[in-house]
């Protein structure tokens, strides 16, 4: 191999690696925390939380009425009679379901039927339900007692 074409073998190889390198270091001067990385207490904390939270609710909310409970989640299928759900104040359809009483009701609630899911979504308490579906009921020609907090 020729003087010359090894200094354009040693050219074409180191030239680059100089630049490299000089780019990195003048990189690492203008960062002295790392990488680009913020190394505060904060910084690390969000790095390192959890994916996912869980929230418990306090034992002091207060119970709501039927119609508050019925509002608050059921109405978002039967106002409309969405999913096969009995539409709010239909008669006809509430009928053969108060036919059966309460307790069947009642079961269905909190078991879930068709597109409704265990306990009415599961949003509510078990008195919540209970209002809530006497509230309907109700509505549909029912003659039920809201149920009283224990």
């Amino acid at each position: 191999m020729s003087s010359q074409s090894l200094k354009t073998a040693v050219f074409a190889f180191g030239a680059p690696l100089v630049v490299i390198a000089s780019l990195v270091s003048s990189f690492a001067a203008a960062n002295p925390s790392g990488a680009g990385y913020d190394n505060s207490e904060l910084a690390t904390a969000i790095r390192i939380q959890k994916v996912g939270t869980v929230a418990l609710q306090g034992g002091e909310r207060k119970i709501r009425s039927g119609a508050d409970a019925y509002a608050a989640q059921c109405s978002a299928c039967h106002a409309g009679g969405l999913v096969g759900a009995p539409k709010f104040s239909d008669a006809a359809a509430w009928g053969p379901r108060i036919g059966k009483g309460f307790d069947a009701l009642l079961k269905s609630a909190m078991g879930g039927k068709g597109a409704m899911g265990p306990q009415a979504g599961g949003a509510l308490t078990d008195l919540e339900v209970a209002r809530a579906l006497v509230h309907m009921a109700n509505a549909g020609g029912a003659k039920f007692a809201e149920p009283a907090a224990k």
